[in-house]
């Protein structure tokens, strides 16, 4: 076990991770945040990769803390709130920020699962995290790392949040402390940051240096399966209690982001194949007209034959990206069953 210094380190941090509908979650929890707030507070929000982002500037009109992209290496500061940057993972390191283009976990950078498990190896249970509205389950295992270690755990009440699986997800571990709305997350904060100030001393548990990228470490179950976004072997890896997959590059999966990007895969394929059999139909067509005063009917009859069949394997790969399409709308509705 580490001491956590109390000199120039904030004594507590705040992790916070939403996606779809998280913004107005967001602004009603910086709402409630005093502008004395003594600890530092970092959120990540799934947002497109290209382009700038306003939520910073949304964050702080909502409340009374200032709230900006922070710069790699900087130090964490009590009373501020530090947003990922797009297409940037947002780390704790030893005190400090780091900013990282790794790579994706759970198809997502940012990761909110990134975010919480470097808070919860690094503050331990100084820390808290919170998981707001969003879809899929990104946050769910790295919520369970910081209750396991002693942090305190809050998911916003589904019934609360304008897209519930991320929260619903976190809830199915079993390792979360409390359940509101999001309007009353800091006074479920409250308590618990009583307790931490009041400690002498911040106990950080010591953890395996896990950085991204690294190969799995040994006594990992090698799966049948293959990574999305690499094509490597996967790894089940339990050891918290929670299984994700991951791969030798150091991409990570939870079941449900696996399944959402092996159905990408399956659906980009499609599409692949869709463009090929439309060019090659139309290749067929511009021959066919080209032969029409030099070709023996027989050939020209030749590619009419080609292009109906084409057209018939076309109008099947057309029917079954529709009903991918449609299996993906209705994923949420089976979830809830």
């Amino acid at each position: 076990m580490t001491s956590v210094e109390q000199s120039n380190r904030p004594r507590a941090v705040i992790a916070i991770g939403a996606s779809a509908g998280g913004v107005s979650a967001l602004q009603s929890v910086v709402s409630q945040l005093p502008s004395d707030l003594p600890a530092a507070v970092l959120a990540v929000l799934h947002i497109p990769a290209t382009g700038p982002s306003s939520l910073p500037h949304i964050l702080n009109r909502a409340g009374k803390l200032a709230t900006r992209h922070p710069t790699d290496g900087e130090p964490l500061e009590e009373g501020v709130i530090l947003i990922a940057p797009p297409d940037r993972h947002l780390r704790v390191v030893d005190g400090r920020v780091e900013v990282s283009s790794g790579f994706k976990e759970n198809g997502h950078r940012p990761s909110v699962d990134v975010l919480f498990r470097s808070v919860s190896e690094s503050y331990g249970a100084a820390c808290a995290g919170i998981v707001l509205s969003g879809f899929l389950d990104d946050g769910a295992v790295g919520l369970s790392l910081i209750h396991q270690r002693g942090g305190l755990a809050i998911v916003q009440d589904p019934v609360d949040a304008a897209f519930p699986d991320m929260p619903r997800a976190a809830i199915r571990t079993g390792e979360v402390d409390k359940i509101c709305p999001s309007a009353e997350v800091y006074h479920c904060l409250l308590p618990w940051l009583e307790e931490v100030l009041a400690s002498p001393t911040i106990e950080a548990p010591t953890v395996d240096p896990d950085p991204n990228g690294a190969p799995p470490p040994p006594g990992l179950e090698m799966t049948e399966f293959t990574c999305p976004d690499c094509g490597g072997t996967l790894w089940l890896d339990d050891r918290q209690g929670v299984s994700n997959l991951r791969c030798r590059v150091g991409h990570r999966h939870t079941f449900d982001s696996f399944m959402l990007g092996k159905q990408e895969a399956v659906e980009a394929a499609i599409a692949a194949a869709i463009v090929a059999l439309q060019e090659r139909r139309d290749l067929c067509r511009r021959i066919q007209v080209r032969s029409l005063r030099s070709a023996s009917p027989r050939r020209i009859n030749r590619y009419e034959f080609e292009i109906r069949d084409i057209e018939r394997r076309l109008r099947l790969l057309e029917d079954v990206a529709s009903d991918l399409a449609e299996s993906h709308l209705n994923q949420g509705s089976m979830d809830d069953d």
